[in-house]
């Protein structure tokens, strides 16, 4: 139990560096393109084509935790083949949790715990999403904060 404990510890606290340091990358990116005159050629567009690419840079993000946990079931060695460690990684991680694919009894803890993981980060990103949102749309209609 420990052991488990401790790997999904770890593998907690690295996913969510990951996604602090690509949430930083990419709000940097969002003023800078703000700032710059790279979006004006997109006309009326252009507030989509940004959210759309914070989105994708997201979703690239939360892409990247479910195959850093599938790499961990093939270390571990937990499920046959790489393709079934990340088809329980997505379905966890996303806590969809199908059970057609299960954990064994020797490493259950690390399902519960990528399945929090996914939900900490999931609602994070969402909440990151409506922030960009605001400040893009806060910028294009005027509006202040009060």
């Amino acid at each position: 139990m420990f052991t488990q404990l401790t790997i999904g510890a770890v593998m907690l606290v690295l996913t969510v560096l990951i996604e602090a340091f690509t949430l930083d990358a990419i709000i940097t990116k969002v003023k800078a393109t703000e700032k710059s005159r790279v979006l004006k050629r997109f006309g009326s567009l252009k507030k989509g084509v940004l959210l759309s690419l914070v989105v994708l840079s997201v979703f690239c993000a939360l892409i990247f935790a479910m195959w850093l946990w599938a790499g961990l079931y093939a270390l571990l060695q937990i499920f046959p083949d790489f393709e079934t460690a990340l088809y329980f990684s997505m379905a966890t991680f996303s806590t969809v949790g199908y059970g057609d694919v299960v954990i064994g009894p020797d490493w259950r803890l690390l399902g519960g715990i990528e399945s929090a993981n996914g939900f900490l980060l999931f609602g994070w990103n969402t909440a990151f999403i409506f922030e960009v949102t605001t400040i893009i749309y806060r910028k294009e209609t005027g509006l202040t904060k009060s």
